[in-house]
């Protein structure tokens, strides 16, 4: 369990690629030559899902390895798959029917908060001791 925040970070990385690809895909699609970053309405929803997943991993990968370093590995490896499982349902859900990405958003700052409850503690629980 130790070492689960670092499988979750890899998986991480592979999403960050999947969300990539998908713009990149729709870009060769529906004719968006970069640096534009509207045109086709699926175009559009790729890239809210890549930029919205960067911007969420921003958040989410300190707050991993914090809780991970300060006294909460194996559950804070769990509480990232929580938060990858729901990104990629976001993400999948999104591309389809924004209006339907709610719970997938959800499920992954229900993740995101387990995590930063573990880093806090953690971290307190570290100052006050040293």
């Amino acid at each position: 369990m130790t070492q689960l925040p670092a499988l979750v970070t890899l998986l991480t990385v592979l999403l960050l690629f999947g969300t990539m690809w998908v713009v990149g895909h729709a870009r060769g699609k529906y004719g968006i030559k970069a640096p534009a970053t509207s045109g086709h309405p699926a175009f559009e929803r790729a890239y809210r899902v890549q930029m919205n997943t960067l911007e969420q991993t921003v958040m989410f990968l300190p707050t991993l390895w914090l809780a991970a370093t300060y006294g909460f590995s194996g559950w804070a490896g769990i509480a990232g798959l929580v938060w990858l499982l729901g990104r990629a349902w976001y993400a999948l859900v999104y591309l389809k029917d924004p209006a339907k990405r709610g719970p997938g958003f959800a499920l992954g700052m229900l993740g995101w908060i387990a995590l930063l409850v573990m880093a806090g503690v953690g971290v307190v629980r570290a100052m006050s001791v040293g």
